[in-house]
């Protein structure tokens, strides 16, 4: 895809992602997506015909992603930052990408009033995962909600993600390694078990840093445990999974 001809603020910058395939506008100080939200769009599998929302969509990467892989999807972004809210939809129109993406300025936890119980078969998210007592809170706004719970918790990503999904719906989250037993035993009283786990380490030979989850709303208590993914080799480059997840 050429380079779009895309109006910027002083505050912005254009950054093609996926080879050219998918340009994201983003703000030079605020919000930047990280390596979490490529990983939560490339560990993520759909089928045909899925429903897919994403909580706290941030400038709208993740759907932009899953929805050039998966072409018969789709897909609405809520976000609680009105002025990224705007951005993720900026970005949707961008990519022509806005007949099939909706992105709502809002909570999650009103999402109730604008749909019915039930009414997504997905759910994605990479959830704040710091308590509101621990590490430093971020000087920018945008990227303190971000990490720390201020507006939204992974209480309340389970509780509405159980509201979205019907039995047998799933949720696809990235969280913290540190917060293994945490995540599922927050999944689990919300009715949501876990069915696949992939701990995912920055180098060889050291400690997880993340894990990938996807866990189904109703479903029996047996899990999958994949192979692990490492992000880089001990030279500092790609490896070469994720470097296909950068080019899916």
């Amino acid at each position: 895809m050429a380079r779009p001809q895309e109006p910027l603020g002083p505050d912005e910058t254009l950054d093609s992602f996926g080879q050219g395939r998918l340009w994201v506008i983003q703000k030079k100080q605020g919000y930047r997506f990280s390596l979490d939200a490529v990983l939560l769009a490339g560990l993520t599998t759909l089928r045909p015909q899925d429903r897919v929302m994403d909580l706290g969509t941030g400038c709208g990467i993740v759907l932009l992603m899953l929805a050039y892989r998966f072409p018969r999807c789709s897909f609405v972004g809520v976000e609680g930052q009105p002025a990224l809210a705007a951005l993720a939809g900026r970005n949707a129109r961008l990519n022509a990408l806005e007949d099939r993406i909706d992105i709502i300025a809002e909570h999650m936890q009103h999402l109730p009033h604008h749909y019915p119980p039930e009414s997504f078969t997905v759910v994605v998210s990479n959830p704040p995962y710091r308590p509101l007592a621990s590490g430093r809170l971020n000087p920018c706004p945008e990227r303190a909600i971000a990490r720390h719970e201020l507006q939204g918790s992974l209480d309340l990503v389970a509780q509405t993600a159980k509201y979205l999904l019907p039995p047998g719906g799933r949720l696809s989250v990235i969280y913290p390694a540190w917060r293994l037993v945490h995540l599922c035993c927050r999944l689990r009283f919300h009715l949501l078990e876990p069915k696949i786990l992939r701990l995912i380490h920055s180098r060889p030979g050291e400690e997880a840093r993340l894990v990938w989850v996807e866990a189904r709303k109703g479903g029996g208590e047996e899990l999958k445990i994949l192979p692990p993914l490492t992000i880089y080799h001990s030279q500092g480059r790609y490896t070469a999974e994720m470097e296909e997840l950068f080019d899916q």
